[in-house]
């Protein structure tokens, strides 16, 4: 008897579009029904975009969310716990921000609406993936046409919604379905530490730590991220 996969959404983080989970999608098929949800580009609300995504979802699936993403599946699971079978959390935190963060992306809210939205530069991209692949113009291009599609306008909703979301912490010992906590070793936006901390807050959590990556590793070291989010599908 053929088991049946599991329906698996997936949400990319801010200036992000599908192509973050490309290799995902490409590598899951056989355990996973995928689905990359946009609903994170059109709402200014972290719960707006949750209700979305809950709306066109299945009664049952697993949910994994890089970086905004992740705050987004925190919120999807204060508000329906019952329907996510299991919980991916990659490169993410649940902390809010601390206030010289909002004022930061206020800031950059308003440099965007005058016209001076940028996206992804190479000045940015050591924040986003591990120094070593800084030359790779395959994967920085990439990472640079996502933020050119999701646009200045998309970016002002995303970061909107980012400042307005609450402090996941005190949900973390809710959450009893089986999570996988996953990071990128050099990560310097959402350290191993806030990994550490989730972690240890979730009763039924795995960490797993890629190697030689930065923000990004479903698109830097997929192979390693698609083993395992197959572990954690299998598990």
């Amino acid at each position: 008897m053929i088991a049946e996969k599991i329906p698996l959404i997936l949400v990319p983080g801010l200036l992000c579009t599908d192509a973050l989970w490309q290799a995902q999608v490409d590598g899951l098929g056989d355990v996973a029904r995928v689905t990359v949800t946009a609903e994170h580009t059109r709402h200014t609300d972290i719960g707006a975009i949750a209700a979305a995504i809950l709306a066109s979802a299945p009664s049952r699936f697993a949910l994994a969310g890089l970086s905004f993403g992740g705050y987004i599946a925190f919120e999807i699971m204060r508000r329906a716990p019952h329907r996510v079978d299991r919980l991916a959390l990659l490169d993410t935190t649940a902390r809010p921000d601390p206030e010289e963060r909002r004022k930061l992306r206020r800031d950059l809210i308003e440099q965007a609406q005058v016209g001076r939205f940028l996206g992804v530069t190479d000045k940015l991209l050591p924040n986003f993936i591990h120094p070593d692949r800084l030359g790779d113009a395959t994967l920085t291009d990439a990472v640079k046409n996502m933020a050119l599609s999701v646009g200045r306008d998309g970016f002002i909703r995303q970061q909107t919604a980012i400042i307005g979301r609450p402090d996941s912490r005190r949900d973390l010992a809710d959450i009893d379905c089986p999570a996988l906590v996953l990071v990128g070793r050099q990560d310097v936006l959402t350290p191993l530490e806030v990994h550490e901390e989730m972690y240890a807050a979730i009763p039924n959590a795995e960490l797993r730590m890629i190697e030689d990556s930065g923000h990004l590793p479903t698109m830097e070291r997929p192979e390693a991220v698609n083993q395992a989010m197959r572990d954690w599908l299998k598990s």
